[in-house]
C-alpha cells in the first residue's frame, strides 16, 4: 500500500506542477485554455485519490495528527507530496 501511495503522490505531484507551470502559463500568456481542461480535471481526481489514501494509510499506520495533517497540506503545496514523501515514506517498507 505504501508503495501505491507514493506512486500516486508522484503522479498528483507532477500533475499540479504541470498545471501551474506549464498548463496555467500557456492559457494565460498564450491564450490557449486547452491544457488547463485536459490537466484540471486529471489533477482534481489524483488529488481526491491522494487524499483519500492518505487518510487510508494514517488509519493503517496509526500515524500521528501532525502526520496526518502533514499528508493533506502536502497535497496543496507545489512539490509538497515530493517533501512528504521523501520525510515520511522515504525509509517506510511497504504494507
Amino acid at each position: 500500500m505504501i508503495q501505491a501511495f507514493r506512486i500516486l503522490g508522484w503522479l498528483e505531484g507532477a500533475s499540479f506542477l504541470i498545471l501551474l507551470l506549464i498548463a496555467m502559463p500557456v492559457k494565460y500568456m498564450a491564450g490557449n485554455p486547452a491544457m488547463v481542461k485536459a490537466m484540471g480535471p486529471i489533477h482534481g481526481f489524483l488529488f481526491i485519490g491522494y487524499i483519500l489514501m492518505a487518510n487510508f494509510i494514517a488509519s493503517e499506520l496509526n500515524w500521528s495528527m501532525k502526520q496526518r495533517l502533514l499528508s493533506f497540506a502536502a497535497a496543496v503545496l507545489p512539490a509538497g507530496t515530493f517533501w512528504f514523501e521523501r520525510k515520511y515514506l522515504d525509509k517506510k517498507e511497504t504494507v
